[in-house]
């Protein structure tokens, strides 16, 4: 990486400490200097924290000599005696601090003159040191916490000159204005009757004060009723006006935005949605998702945590994330867009049940899924699907996408000189064949599941579709077909696990560009209603199941948490369609899986340690070592 010329450097003071702080296009930072009488106590910065690569080495071999480093590395959870050792040596030998500048949020010149005001509170007095530097400026940045949490945090300078000081804010303010990516302008709908109903409250006491803090305008619109917000991104909005659309709720009110946003663009275009084979246009406005919501399923795939600030801040910085959108028409009608889950049988028989149910709350969910499991319906149909034979990694891989996913840039293109992947078949499969590069399949189904993304959530972390992509213009088509019971609660036990879910004889996992459903009753009367079927198949449905004349013939389709008319889809994946105010689930290597610290104490010894780990495997990768 080419070097940076430095915009700016100074001797500043920080908590009566003298720092060399220096500014270039992409980075802030500021190091400790050195006096005879060093300062071992002080705060932790922790948007990423170097020590010199002379002490750090020095001190990582003093403590493999005396404490086996390599044994409790891999024991760091119970060995808090490393840690402490860390802190020590990184604390004692000097740190340098460095922040992103595009992920500084705002600069602020402070009035250290005016002196304190009286309001009958305590105060810390100022201290000496303080006073003879009597100009400061305060630099707001994005911290990294714990789990993908990320946090506003605050490092204050004081200088001996105003003129400095002055330099130093309209420095950094030029740099952040030359972020073009940042929004400056936002449209924001709220739902006040998601999840807790606690969407306006979020919103006023942990979204506005960072949007005001990082000079962002809003227009804000409380949505009254269902599909409010919808209706007004297809017709009234002004859309020109605005860097962005962010929704304050959970999925049905992203959804809402995006079959807004979506249908505006296509409008506005002369795109025609009742065209299964029509090429949509893609929207130019990004959407934030502030988590307010009973399950947050797009929020957590997309960020690794459903957290309002996180998200906030992730808008603030102007992250851009590309989205793939399905679309569901019937007979060459368009019925809806999906971004995560279409499900057929057990999850669509769920939701349906679970509507009947709205008055017990969020429990209903739990209660329709224990009744639809011991229910145990299937359903017999025709799957055909084009199989996505152009595209680097397989369903069940162990690749994720993750921030900076190479999948997802390069449009899930293979760039090499290889011959594309084809889709493994088995000739001896007597329900299978292919037709046109189709491939079709028939049989009977407890579940048909298309999912978009990997579909985590907290109580699945690893989601439907674990190795799914978010922009590889693809979706993963999963067959669960006829097995006992005890078989598809395996199955289902599994998307708590880490264990892979596709490994059992009667799932299969397809990576697709499209496919089409046709019920075993419906494939000669498209045109039938699912509202019309108890009273026109119910003596053909005892018929054909004598063993149990209550069996339904047909199940419903859970399209992103709504159901769908008909049985009989087709489904096809527009890649990239929409961007999101993400960058995706960054990754976090070393303490991922480990418990979470409980104190604030050891919640910074272990950042250290993790920053300290960093510099210790990062030379070690770079001298060929493993």
């Amino acid at each position: 990486m080419e070097k940076q010329p430095r915009l700016l450097a100074s001797q500043l003071l920080l908590k009566n400490s003298l720092f060399e702080v220096s500014l270039n296009r992409v980075l802030l930072t500021w190091k400790e200097i050195a006096t005879k009488k060093k300062r071992v106590s002080g705060g932790i910065h922790h948007p990423f924290k170097v020590a010199g690569p002379r002490s750090a080495a020095a001190a990582l071999a003093w403590i493999a000599s005396l404490c086996r480093v390599n044994w409790m590395a891999h024991n760091l959870a119970s060995e808090f005696f490393f840690m402490s050792w860390l802190t020590f040596f990184i604390t004692s030998h000097g740190t340098s601090h460095g922040v992103s500048v595009s992920e500084i949020l705002a600069v602020r010149e402070l009035d250290v003159d005016c002196g304190t005001k009286d309001d009958g509170r305590w105060q810390k007095m100022p201290q000496k040191s303080t006073e003879a530097y009597p100009y400061a400026f305060t630099v707001s940045y994005v911290e990294r916490a714990w789990q993908h949490r990320w946090r506003c945090s605050d490092v204050t300078f004081h200088c001996l000159e105003g003129a400095l000081c002055q330099q130093w804010v309209q420095t950094i303010r030029e740099q952040l204005t030359a972020l073009t990516s940042r929004p400056k302008h936002l449209l924001v709908y709220i739902n006040p009757y998601g999840g807790k109903q606690q969407g306006e409250r979020i919103y006023e006491q942990k979204v506005a004060p960072l949007f005001t803090l990082a000079s962002i305008s809003t227009h804000v619109i409380v949505t009254e009723h269902a599909n409010h917000a919808r209706d007004h991104l297809r017709t009234e909005a002004e859309l020109k006006k605005y860097d962005g659309v962010v929704c304050v709720g959970g999925d049905g009110m992203f959804s809402e935005m995006v079959h807004g946003l979506v249908s505006r663009t296509q409008r506005d275009n002369g795109v025609d949605q009742n065209s299964p084979e029509e090429k949509l246009v893609p929207c130019t406005l990004r959407i934030g998702i502030i988590p307010a919501g009973s399950t947050d399923c797009i929020c957590y795939a997309t960020v690794g945590i459903n957290d309002p600030v996180t998200s906030a801040l992730h808008i603030i910085v102007g992250d851009a994330q590309p989205m793939d959108v399905c679309s569901v028409h019937h007979n060459n009608t368009f019925l809806r867009y999906s971004v995560s889950l279409l499900g057929y049988g057990f999850y669509g028989d769920m939701l349906a049940d679970s509507e009947r149910k709205r008055w017990m709350g969020p429990a209903r969910y739990d209660f329709s899924g224990f009744k639809t499991f011991l229910t145990h319906h299937y359903y017999e149909g025709t799957v055909s699907f084009l199989p996505a034979t152009d595209i680097l990694g397989t369903p069940r891989d162990k690749t994720r996408c993750r921030a900076g996913c190479f999948i997802c840039q390069h449009n899930g293109q293979l760039y090499s000189e290889d011959a594309p992947e084809i889709c493994e078949t088995d000739p001896d499969v007597s329900d299978s064949e292919y037709k046109g590069g189709w491939r079709v399949i028939r049989g009977k189904f407890l579940a048909i599941n298309a999912a978009s993304m990997s579909c985590a959530c907290p109580r699945s972390p690893k989601g439907l579709s674990p190795a799914a992509h978010l922009a590889d213009g693809t979706t993963d088509l999963i067959l669960v077909r006829k097995c006992s019971r005890f078989n598809f609660l395996r199955h289902l036990l599994r998307h708590t696990s880490k264990y892979d879910q596709f490994d059992m004889t009667f799932v299969e996992v397809h990576r697709v560009r499209r496919f089409r459903f046709t019920p075993r009753y419906c494939q000669s009367d498209s045109e039938l209603d699912l509202r019309e079927n108890g009273k026109r198949l119910f003596s053909q449905i005892c018929r054909d199941h004598p063993a149990c004349s209550c069996s339904p013939a047909y199940s419903s389709w859970n399209c992103d948490g709504e159901i769908l008319p008909h049985a009989a889809i087709e489904v096809g994946v527009h890649c990239q369609l929409i961007k999101l105010f993400v960058r995706g689930i960054e990754e976090q290597p070393v303490f991922e899986d480990l418990p979470s610290p409980k104190s604030r104490t050891e919640r910074a010894v272990w950042l250290v340690a993790l920053s300290c780990w960093r510099v210790m495997t990062g030379g070690a990768c770079r001298n060929g070592t493993t």
